[in-house]
């Protein structure tokens, strides 16, 4: 295969095209100083360094010490593999949102994603605004996980919206953050149920009239808020179901 075709390549894998040359002339020199690989590449010496810590950074080249001259040197080809991984779980990690978008008609309907804590913060800031008194707030959660995000913060929260007149119900994974909020429930304002001991919940989410907040409580941490009535009376009736089941047996 000819050079240009493999620098092609690597460039489809995700390197840049000073990178892919880079690469492939490291590959074939082995140890060797950045004089050596610019010659080789025929890319500039003033951008080589730049070049090579992209390098470094995505893991398939390493840099080392013989003497007083530093070398450096590209990893093993099956390292690229490493970048095509990166490239999937980046993929998997959009595929809850881009689910979400497709399912949604424009003008209808609103959308929003948030990545990380602090993008769940920003949720969980606004959640309580617009809430009128007597509103429905609707929870299933493992609030043990729920709160390990950050406990304070979220136990602040809880604090807060405590004090607004609203019905909250909640429905909580078998664990004993959820019996502690079962003994406080008058105190938080909010009636609570357990899911059956067996349940592993990985995410959050609350029904409000008028929009819904999935939240993944483990890594990656995200949430998503969507504004959509038919899938907002979707999830309220079926926690409905779920909370008649849930009073129905424990009355048996």
């Amino acid at each position: 295969m000819k050079k240009d075709e493999l620098t092609d390549i690597l460039i489809d894998f995700g390197l840049s095209e000073h990178e892919a040359l880079v690469y492939l002339a490291s590959l074939s020199l082995g140890p060797s100083t950045v004089q050596e690989i610019a010659k080789k590449s025929g890319v500039k010496r003033t951008t080589i360094y730049t070049v090579i810590d992209a390098l470094k950074n995505k893991g398939i080249m390493t840099t080392e010490v013989q003497g007083l001259k530093k070398l450096f040197m590209a990893e093993r080809p099956e390292r690229l593999e490493g970048i095509i991984e990166q490239k999937k779980d980046r993929l998997k990690s959009m595929i809850p949102e881009l689910n979400a978008i497709h399912s949604l008609k424009s003008g209808e309907s609103f959308i929003k994603y948030y990545e990380g804590i602090k993008g769940v913060k920003t949720v969980y800031d606004e959640i309580l605004d617009g809430l009128k008194p007597g509103d429905e707030y609707l929870i299933l959660s493992d609030m043990k996980r729920f709160l390990s995000m950050d406990r304070r913060y979220f136990t602040n929260f809880i604090e807060k919206r405590a004090k607004l007149d609203l019905k909250i119900r909640t429905i909580l994974q078998d664990n004993e953050d959820a019996h502690y909020y079962k003994q406080i429930e008058k105190n938080t304002n909010q009636e609570v149920r357990f899911l059956p001991k067996e349940v592993d919940l990985t995410a959050n989410l609350v029904i409000l009239p008028h929009k819904l907040i999935i939240t993944q409580i483990v890594e990656p941490i995200i949430s998503i808020l969507i504004e959509n009535k038919s899938m907002v009376q979707m999830q309220r009736e079926q926690f409905e179901i779920i909370w008649k089941s849930i009073v129905s047996k424990q009355a048996i």
